[in-house]
């Protein structure tokens, strides 16, 4: 049988071969190191821009701002066992903090009260609650005060499921995120109620968890005179109070407040926020 193809020089097929050699050299040269098993991988500089993919999960996102991806790290985030129930310190200042609003017929209110006196607060919202008010959520962050994740229906979170617990506090902080423009770095369990699941879900998330010390009892609606007992009687440093704009009548609240607040400024008595690393 008579093959047709025309014979090919072998000049021409060494030097091709040569070519090729010294091609595949060159990547190897240049191309990105590879470490070997057990080894480890060597220094090399940033890659460019455009080698670094971009990820569609907002929650990955530095918290403290939309830097490009890679160029800023999230703070991590602690699987706790107890969530935080008092300042650290001996002389550590007192938190103010609100669950379940913002409402706007007493939030607001309450935000005037807090302005007056030079005070921040932490406000732990409740997703269905804050989603048609961005107004007030950006009115919190705007005066200084810190937005916590309350949960989006206040369920007992300890007697759900993975998925609903995910959701619950997923559906929260991207409410609070489309407000304000970063998700809350702080949660709340609805009842106090916490199990390791909430922890652990919470940190997945990148939330911390935070409680409190000093329960005003205004949840319960027992008169203004009892919620300010409450509170002034337990005062001190680095107590955390629970107090509530929303969830029912809250009018007691804030006319607690304009009582027990100037008094424990006016005894010495300070009021912070929570910072993440510092607890």
């Amino acid at each position: 049988m008579t093959n047709d193809a025309p014979l090919v020089p072998r000049r021409f097929l060494l030097r091709t071969a040569a070519v090729l050699g010294a091609a595949v050299t060159t990547h190897l040269l240049t191309a990105d190191p590879v470490a070997e098993p057990g080894g480890t991988l060597p220094a090399a500089g940033p890659p460019p821009a455009a080698a670094v993919p971009a990820h569609p999960d907002h929650r990955l996102r530095p918290l403290a701002g939309y830097a490009a991806p890679g160029t800023a790290r999230r703070l991590p985030t602690p699987v706790r066992t107890k969530p935080v129930l008092r300042m650290p310190g001996a002389a550590h200042p007192m938190v103010l903090t609100f669950d379940d609003g913002p409402d706007p017929r007493y939030t607001p209110p309450i935000l005037d009260l807090l302005r007056r006196h030079h005070v921040r607060a932490t406000f732990f919202v409740c997703g269905e609650m804050a989603e048609n008010q961005g107004g007030l959520l950006r009115r919190m962050v705007d005066e200084g005060h810190v937005i916590g994740n309350h949960s989006w229906s206040h369920p007992l979170l300890t007697r759900a499921s993975t998925a609903v617990v995910r959701a619950e506090l997923e559906r929260t902080s991207e409410a609070v995120e489309r407000a304000v423009g970063r998700p809350p770095q702080w949660m709340r369990a609805p009842y106090g109620a916490w199990n390791r699941r909430v922890f652990r879900l919470g940190a997945e998330l990148g939330m911390d968890a935070f409680a409190w010390t000093v329960d005003s009892l205004d949840w319960k609606e027992p008169g203004t005179r009892t919620i300010i007992d409450q509170v002034l009687g337990g005062a001190g440093p680095g107590v955390i109070v629970l107090a509530h704009d929303a969830g029912g009548d809250r009018s007691q609240t804030v006319t607690a407040l304009r009582t027990w607040l100037p008094r424990l400024l006016a005894d010495g008595h300070r009021f912070t926020v929570p910072v993440r690393g510092e607890v």
